[in-house]
Protein backbone atom coordinates (compact mmCIF):
# COMPACT_ATOMS: atom_id res chain seq x y z
CA UNK A 1 0.00 0.00 0.00
CA UNK A 2 1.27 3.69 -0.92
CA UNK A 3 2.73 5.44 2.15
CA UNK A 4 0.22 7.91 1.04
CA UNK A 5 -3.09 6.27 1.36
CA UNK A 6 -1.88 4.68 4.79
CA UNK A 7 -1.38 7.26 6.28
CA UNK A 8 -4.42 8.37 5.49
CA UNK A 9 -5.87 4.89 6.59
CA UNK A 10 -4.28 5.26 9.69
CA UNK A 11 -5.96 9.40 10.22
CA UNK A 12 -9.00 7.66 9.71
CA UNK A 13 -8.90 5.19 12.30
CA UNK A 14 -7.24 6.64 14.77
CA UNK A 15 -7.67 9.68 17.27
CA UNK A 16 -9.80 12.40 16.43
CA UNK A 17 -10.99 12.46 12.61
CA UNK A 18 -9.05 15.07 11.29
CA UNK A 19 -10.69 17.76 9.16
CA UNK A 20 -8.71 18.22 6.55
CA UNK A 21 -9.20 14.99 4.47
CA UNK A 22 -9.86 15.60 0.74
CA UNK A 23 -12.65 13.46 -0.93
CA UNK A 24 -10.49 12.86 -3.73
CA UNK A 25 -7.73 11.10 -1.50
CA UNK A 26 -10.40 9.00 0.20
CA UNK A 27 -11.74 7.99 -3.11
CA UNK A 28 -8.44 7.31 -4.31
CA UNK A 29 -7.53 5.43 -1.25
CA UNK A 30 -10.77 3.37 -1.98
CA UNK A 31 -10.06 2.43 -5.22
CA UNK A 32 -6.23 1.29 -4.39
CA UNK A 33 -7.65 -1.07 -1.61
CA UNK A 34 -9.85 -2.46 -4.63
CA UNK A 35 -13.42 -0.96 -4.03
CA UNK A 36 -15.05 -0.24 -6.97
CA UNK A 37 -16.53 3.44 -6.47
CA UNK A 38 -19.10 4.81 -8.81
CA UNK A 39 -21.48 8.13 -8.76
CA UNK A 40 -24.76 7.18 -6.87
CA UNK A 41 -27.24 9.90 -6.70
CA UNK A 42 -26.62 13.58 -6.57
CA UNK A 43 -23.49 13.70 -3.78
CA UNK A 44 -23.67 9.99 -2.84
CA UNK A 45 -21.42 7.13 -4.13
CA UNK A 46 -22.01 3.24 -4.11
CA UNK A 47 -18.85 1.84 -3.07
CA UNK A 48 -18.29 -2.07 -3.00
CA UNK A 49 -15.08 -3.69 -1.28
CA UNK A 50 -14.28 -7.37 -0.10
CA UNK A 51 -18.38 -8.29 -1.15
CA UNK A 52 -19.65 -4.93 1.14
CA UNK A 53 -22.05 -2.36 -0.18
CA UNK A 54 -22.26 0.87 1.09
CA UNK A 55 -22.77 3.93 0.27
CA UNK A 56 -21.23 7.17 1.23
CA UNK A 57 -21.47 10.76 0.57
CA UNK A 58 -18.91 12.97 -0.71
CA UNK A 59 -18.62 16.69 0.72
CA UNK A 60 -21.14 18.86 -0.67
CA UNK A 61 -19.99 22.54 -0.95
CA UNK A 62 -16.48 21.81 -0.55
CA UNK A 63 -13.71 19.32 -1.43
CA UNK A 64 -12.32 18.76 2.52
CA UNK A 65 -14.52 15.90 3.81
CA UNK A 66 -16.62 16.38 6.67
CA UNK A 67 -15.61 14.73 10.63
CA UNK A 68 -19.02 12.96 9.99
CA UNK A 69 -18.52 11.58 6.48
CA UNK A 70 -15.15 9.95 7.56
CA UNK A 71 -16.53 8.76 10.30
CA UNK A 72 -19.11 6.80 7.74
CA UNK A 73 -15.95 6.25 5.27
CA UNK A 74 -14.51 4.35 8.89
CA UNK A 75 -17.75 2.49 9.23
CA UNK A 76 -17.85 1.23 6.44
CA UNK A 77 -14.17 0.24 5.93
CA UNK A 78 -14.95 -1.59 9.61
CA UNK A 79 -18.10 -3.46 7.59
CA UNK A 80 -15.41 -4.23 4.83
CA UNK A 81 -13.16 -5.51 7.26
CA UNK A 82 -10.86 -3.42 6.55
CA UNK A 83 -8.15 -1.92 9.06
CA UNK A 84 -4.35 -0.50 9.44
CA UNK A 85 -3.36 -3.42 11.11
CA UNK A 86 -4.82 -5.22 9.13
CA UNK A 87 -3.46 -3.63 6.37
CA UNK A 88 0.02 -4.12 7.84
CA UNK A 89 -0.21 -7.34 8.65
CA UNK A 90 -0.85 -7.65 4.83
CA UNK A 91 -4.12 -9.50 5.49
Amino acid sequence: MRHKHESLLRSIFEGPVSANVHWREVESMLTHLGASVEPHHGASFRVELNGVEGFLHRPHNSTTCTKQELRHVREYLVAAGVSPSKIEAGD
